[in-house]
């Protein structure tokens, strides 16, 4: 028991995931924003990585399946459009996507963007699985993200881990997995990224819907 606890400790540290407290989207939010990607069914797996120290500090796991979808355990990410239920984020376009990225790379930490194309029944699963999980505990983002894994036809080799490099260097080894790696220098304080790309956010929705 006492082994189990240090570890749980040592995996808060380096995870760095907190108790999410964002709002919950009613039903009529999540279908007025749905975004299905018009290309192959994909999971995309990040990992937000310490620059320094190379450790990583959240994982989180976006779903093309019958709409695109950021299951984002514990997680910090809020932007006015982009509806929220548990620690599922909704209606992930090309620029939230690319809003989501910018917002967790910075100069203290970068992207690791792993991305496999699967049939639309993985996805398909995998969207359910999120959707069922319910809020995630701080420090639980890439164990939550692994026990989902693990359950998609495919990935059941998957071990469940505390700690986000662990999951993507198992993810690394799945046959047609591509690796790509995304970083700023801006500035360090996430909340400074998050209200930015909330802003840019709002700017093109404005634009949009004119």
């Amino acid at each position: 028991m006492f082994r189990i606890l240090i570890a749980c400790l040592l995996a808060a540290t380096v995870a760095g995931c907190a108790n999410s407290k964002r709002p919950q989207a009613d039903q009529a939010e999540i279908v007025s924003r749905s975004y299905r990607d018009p290309g192959p069914s994909t999971l995309t797996l990040y990992t937000m990585i310490n620059t320094r120290s190379g450790s990583g500090a959240h994982t989180s796991l976006m779903i093309g399946a019958s709409e695109r979808v950021i299951f984002d355990p514990a997680g910090s990410f809020r932007a006015d459009i982009v509806p929220v239920r548990d620690d599922v984020l909704y209606g992930i376009t090309p620029a939230v996507e690319r809003a989501y990225r910018s917002s967790h790379a910075r100069e203290t930490h970068f992207a690791r963007i792993q991305t496999i194309q699967v049939t639309p029944q993985q996805a398909e699963i995998a969207l359910q699985l999120a959707k069922q999980t319910g809020p995630v505990a701080g420090s639980f983002c890439a164990n939550s993200t692994a026990r989902l894994l693990q359950q998609v036809p495919g990935f059941e080799q998957i071990e469940v881990t505390f700690f986000p490099i662990k999951l993507s260097e198992q993810f690394a080894e799945i046959p047609g997995v591509i690796t790509e790696e995304y970083r700023e220098n801006d500035d360090a304080d996430l909340q400074k990224g998050l209200a930015a790309n909330n802003a840019a956010l709002n700017q093109l929705d404005a634009a949009s819907s004119q």
